[in-house]
């Protein structure tokens, strides 16, 4: 079992090369990524260092904050966002909990979202209301994984970060063949530029296994093309624009989110 502390000073390595590797590239979208990096993974080695509760307080806050992108993305009515983020927000904490009521927890949250468009009478939107609402608590649920998996956590997030600027890297140099038809400028080159990196990143924060070895390789991509194609469908290019650089905490979390998942199934 890792150790939070354990991990700390490879992130402040990472950050420190990234820098200048961002610095080195001129390229001021990576400066702006570098910069929201910089800021938050000090919030996230904090909240996981506090311990369970830290973490469900983490991903109770994340969880919210998806939500309410994830609302604007999809056009649900304010009833259908604020339910959605109260039953989301409260996964976590019940994970922290009551672990063991996270079955009931999961159906009573898809019970509770479905509830709205249904009391509301909606003939005519309720169907779409009704399925983004579900869909919503299946994405974001996986933030549990924040809790459950404990200090392995914050190397799972680490090393899906550094998977997520590997390929990004990788595909621009890199060039070939596009991934998807939801995401043309992602490369193929890019995926395994990017799964390599994070391999490697998980062997050298000691968290390598067969399970989450598996989970990042197919969870990182994966998750972008979830987002991708829900940004398609939505007509928008980013979840949102408050994350200087980086467009919302979706744009960031997608990969993450299919990670936890397959983590979650897995371990």
């Amino acid at each position: 079992m890792i150790a939070v502390g354990d991990v700390i000073p490879y992130i402040v390595g990472a950050l420190v090369v990234g820098g200048i590797a961002v610095a080195l590239s001129r390229r001021r979208e990576y400066m702006l990524r570098w910069c929201a990096w910089a800021v938050a993974v000090p919030v996230v080695v904090a909240a996981l260092y506090a311990g369970p509760g830290g973490a469900a307080g983490l991903a109770a806050a994340v969880a919210v904050v998806c939500v309410l992108e994830y609302g604007r993305l999809t056009r649900l009515p304010r009833p259908d966002r604020a339910v959605l983020a109260v039953v989301v927000a409260a996964l976590p904490a019940a994970a922290w909990l009551a672990p063991s009521q996270l079955p009931r927890m999961f159906i009573a949250a898809v019970l509770a979202v479905a509830l709205v468009p249904l009391l509301s009478g909606d003939a005519v939107d309720g169907l779409r209301r009704l399925s983004l609402g579900v869909l919503g608590v299946v994405w974001f649920a996986p933030l549990i994984g924040v809790v459950l998996l404990g200090p392995t956590a914050l190397a799972v997030f680490v090393a899906v970060s550094v998977t997520d600027i590997a390929a990004s890297f990788g595909g621009r140099m890199l060039g070939g063949p596009s991934l998807s038809r939801l995401s043309p400028a992602k490369r193929w080159s890019g995926v395994l530029a990017g799964v390599t990196a994070g391999l490697g990143t998980l062997t050298i924060l000691g968290a390598f296994t067969f399970p989450l070895a598996i989970a990042l390789v197919f969870g990182a991509p994966l998750g972008d093309l979830v987002e991708s194609m829900i940004k398609r469908g939505a007509g928008v290019k980013d979840s949102a624009s408050w994350l200087a650089g980086a467009g919302g905490l979706l744009d960031r979390l997608d990969s993450l989110l299919c990670v936890l998942a397959l983590a979650l199934l897995l371990t």
